[in-house]
């Protein structure tokens, strides 16, 4: 890393390390949710897939709401004190969860989650705040491997914990790595710049939040790409552990083999991301989005196709490469089009997008998955981002430049 500004390479640091924690912590109960569902309760199979849906969904549709308003408390209060604030309320709420016996309080609790959902937005923001906007892509390509390499490790680790106790005690052990990222965020994070410069005080009076920018339409396209690419990975990952119990038959360690399922794309995402973003950078990021749908699309498809787990495992980690090209680009692309004064809450009401895209996807993997078979969550996903790839090209020329 460059040393000409040591507070923004120390955030980085800091903040790689506590989004990698946050991963694990977000990551590690999520493969299995659908399993403690079935294990408090006595459900049939639709059952089972619309209340695994519904679960995993809430605590995003509250993230929707919320996100803006953690984005304008970080515009006055700074990020520093969110980053404390989101990580230590959903500690709490995690160790909560680990005394619930049915569906209503699992509800209730992945709710509360939601309402307290915004570190990691909060980190990237405050980040790009102070990075250099000619390396925002490889550096916030880089700080979103943290999250991702957390989201990697997660299922693994939350795997073999719910394997070697319960689920019920992995959600305790959820809540204290938690609790160890609010520590780190406000004891070693620093904030150089004055928290007013990254929120837009004018938005209102200048009609709006989209007047901000100078295209504004390319801010909207990009917003909805968001929530179309989190709907079509979280369609998936509510009813994956139900799909591998499936495939092996109901016998061996399947809370393991899930996790690892799971954690497939976030290996060959770490070792894309930063490459991906650094060739955004010089040759444009607009090519690496494109390129990222269509990569999508063929890997997705196969997935509807082949019911074996080495097959599957194979498809997975490719997901990954195409995730490293969407996620961190679209970032990438609302940062180098978005003002300084607005960062705050671009980052805000991209999580609002990514938060709907994952209740839609639940909600919408749950159903097909009820009514049509696991398979079809896959294929339909497929479809979903070509019809996104679509939208992209006819919508903003100016990416294919």
């Amino acid at each position: 890393m460059e040393s000409k500004n040591p507070v923004w390479q120390r955030n980085l640091f800091v903040l790689w390390a506590c989004t990698f924690v946050a991963g694990i912590a977000f990551s590690e109960v999520g493969p299995f949710l659908s399993l403690f569902i079935s294990q408090i309760g006595d459900f049939s199979h639709q059952e089972l897939n619309f209340y695994s849906g519904i679960i995993y969904a809430v605590s995003f549709l509250v993230t929707a709401f919320m996100a803006p308003a953690w984005g304008r408390l970080a515009g006055n209060r700074g990020h520093r004190i969110i980053l404390f604030f989101t990580a230590g309320g959903m500690a709490i709420v995690y160790i909560l969860t680990g005394f619930v016996h049915n569906v209503l309080l699992l509800f209730l609790a992945r709710a509360a989650i939601g309402a307290f959902s915004g570190y990691i937005p909060n980190a990237q923001a405050l980040v790009a705040a102070q990075v250099p906007r000619e390396k925002s892509g490889r550096i916030l390509g880089t700080l979103m491997t943290g999250s991702t390499s957390g989201v990697l490790v997660g299922p693994v680790l939350g795997g073999l914990l719910a394997h070697i106790f319960s689920i019920r005690q992995t959600f305790f052990i959820t809540g204290g790595l938690l609790l160890l990222v609010a520590v780190l965020s406000v004891t070693l994070v620093q904030e150089s710049v004055h928290p007013d410069k990254t929120k837009a005080k004018s938005t209102a009076g200048r009609g709006g939040f989209l007047k901000q920018f100078q295209n504004p339409r390319l801010i909207m396209v990009l917003l909805i790409s968001t929530m179309i690419v989190q709907l079509g990975n979280s369609s998936i990952f509510p009813i994956i552990s139900l799909y591998v119990r499936q495939l092996m038959h109901g016998r061996g360690a399947i809370t393991v083999v899930a996790g690892i399922i799971s954690a497939l794309p976030g290996i060959s995402n770490i070792m894309a991301a930063p490459r991906l973003g650094q060739y955004g950078d010089r040759h444009g990021s607009g090519k690496v989005l494109i390129a990222g749908y269509l990569f999508a699309v063929i890997v997705y498809f196969p997935q509807g196709f082949f019911a074996s787990l080495w097959i599957l495992g194979g498809l997975r980690f490719l997901v990954g490469i195409s995730d490293a090209a969407l996620f961190p680009t679209i970032q990438t692309l609302l940062t180098k089009n978005s003002p300084h004064s607005a960062l705050s809450d671009v980052f805000a009401w991209n999580q609002s997008f990514q938060a709907l895209g994952s209740m839609f996807g639940a909600i919408w993997g749950g159903a097909v998955a009820g009514f049509w078979g696991y398979n079809a969550v896959f294929i339909s996903t497929a479809v979903l981002l070509l019809i996104n790839f679509v939208l992209l090209w006819f919508t903003e020329p100016s990416l294919r430049k």
